[in-house]
C-alpha cells in the first residue's frame, strides 16, 4: 500500500477547502531532492516540477485531485440542527447516521424518525433536504456561536484494513492518486516531470483545467479511482470493473475519449511487466482528464484508476493489490511516454 494513503485519507479536504491536504503534501515534499519548483495557483492547485535523470523531450504532467465529496451548511434551524447541501455527487441514502465534523466539532447526520414518516415518505428515497446535522446544540442561538452558513461538513476519518488485502475509508477518491504521486516524487524519475495536485475535481473538474493551462503539457497521466459494480446481482458490462483484477485503464468515459496510442501502450507495458490490468466495460464517470485533454492545443491523455466499491461515500472500499498495480503501471509507463 502507498506509504501516505492512510494519513491523506484522514485529512479533511472537501472541494474548495483542500488546505489540510495541500499542507500535508507540501510538508512531505520538503525532504525530497530534485524539486525544481513547488507553488500554488490562485485556485489552490499545488504544482510541482521535479528534476529527473535527464531533461524531458516532451512536457509530461501527472495529476491527481486533492478534494473529496462532502457537505456544506445552508441553514441553521430553530432547534440548533443544520440544513445541508452536497458538495459533489453523494447519494443521500449513504448519509443517514454518519458521523461528521463541522469546524472541528463532532456531529451526526439524522433524518425524521421512521414512525413519523408518511406512507409516501417511507416508499421514497430520502433527499438531502430532508436530512440535518446534529452538533449537540440546543437551539439556533447556541449553534450560531460555533457554526455559520457556508461551513464545510466532512466525514469523520475511519481508515480500516479488512481481510487480508482490503482497505476502507472516506476520501480514497482521490487521496490514493495523491499518494501514488507522492511515491513517484520520492523515487528517481527518468526525466523532468510536472505534477499537479488539483482542487475542486468533484464539483466540475475546475482545478485540472487551470493546472493544465499553466503547465501546458504535451502528455498527461491522471491517477484516479473509478466505480466498481462487482456485486453478485450485477453481471456483464454493468459490473464496469472489478476489485482484484488490477489497474483500470479506460478507453472512454463521459468526459474523455482517450488517446489510442497511450491506451495501447498501457496494455503493452502491463503485459511486459506482468501487471494486472483491466478496462471499464461501461462508458461512465469522468475525471480531470476531461478538461486536461482539451487544454490549449490539446493534450494526449491517459488515466489509470483504482477500482473501488461505494465510491463517494464515507466507506469506500479498495484492494491493496489493485493500488499496487496502479502504482507499478504508472512507474513502468513513465519512461515510455517520451517516445510515444
Amino acid at each position: 500500500m502507498c506509504r501516505h494513503l492512510e494519513a491523506l485519507c484522514g485529512l479533511s479536504g472537501v472541494s474548495g477547502d483542500e488546505g489540510q491536504v495541500q499542507n500535508y503534501i507540501i510538508e512531505a515534499l520538503r525532504g525530497i531532492d530534485g524539486i525544481l519548483e513547488c507553488r500554488t495557483d490562485r485556485l489552490g492547485n499545488l504544482i510541482v516540477h521535479k528534476k529527473g535523470q535527464h531533461e524531458s523531450k516532451r512536457r509530461v504532467m501527472l495529476a491527481a485531485h486533492m478534494d473529496e465529496v462532502g457537505l456544506i451548511v445552508t441553514a441553521i434551524r430553530s432547534d440548533g440542527t443544520l440544513s445541508i447541501a452536497p458538495v459533489g455527487g453523494i447519494e443521500p441514502s449513504v448519509l443517514i447516521g454518519r458521523q461528521v465534523r463541522v469546524n472541528g466539532m463532532n456531529g451526526v447526520i439524522g433524518a425524521k424518525a421512521v414512525h413519523h414518516l408518511s406512507a409516501a415518505e417511507r416508499d421514497a428515497a430520502p433527499t438531502v433536504k430532508q436530512l440535518s446535522v446534529d452538533i449537540g446544540a440546543m437551539n439556533k442561538e447556541e449553534a450560531e456561536q460555533v457554526v455559520q452558513l457556508g461551513d464545510i461538513v466532512s466525514f469523520v476519518p475511519d481508515f480500516q484494513t479488512m481481510g487480508e488485502d482490503f482497505v476502507c475509508s472516506k476520501a480514497i477518491d482521490d487521496r490514493v492518486g495523491c499518494a501514488i504521486l507522492l511515491d513517484l516524487l520520492e523515487s528517481e524519475l527518468p526525466y523532468d516531470m510536472w505534477f499537479a495536485f488539483t482542487v475542486q475535481e468533484e464539483v466540475g473538474l475546475r482545478g485540472g483545467k487551470t493546472a493544465a493551462f499553466a503547465i501546458d503539457p504535451e502528455l498527461a497521466l491522471v491517477l484516479e479511482t473509478t466505480t466498481a459494480a462487482d456485486y453478485p446481482d450485477i453481471s456483464g458490462a454493468d459490473r464496469v470493473c472489478e476489485l482484484g483484477k488490477g489497474a483500470v485503464v479506460p478507453f472512454m468515459d463521459r468526459t474523455t475519449l482517450y488517446d489510442r496510442a497511450l491506451y495501447q501502450l498501457a496494455w503493452d507495458v502491463a503485459k511486459e511487466q506482468n501487471i494486472a490490468i483491466q478496462t471499464k466495460t461501461k462508458i461512465a464517470g469522468g475525471n480531470d482528464a476531461g478538461v486536461i485533454h482539451t487544454t490549449r492545443s490539446g493534450v494526449r491523455t491517459l488515466t489509470i484508476s483504482v477500482p473501488c466499491r461505494n465510491l463517494h461515500s464515507p466507506a469506500t472500499i479498495a484492494k491493496q493489490s489493485d493500488i499496487s498495480a496502479c502504482r507499478a503501471l504508472a512507474e513502468a509507463i513513465l519512461p515510455r511516454l517520451e517516445t510515444i
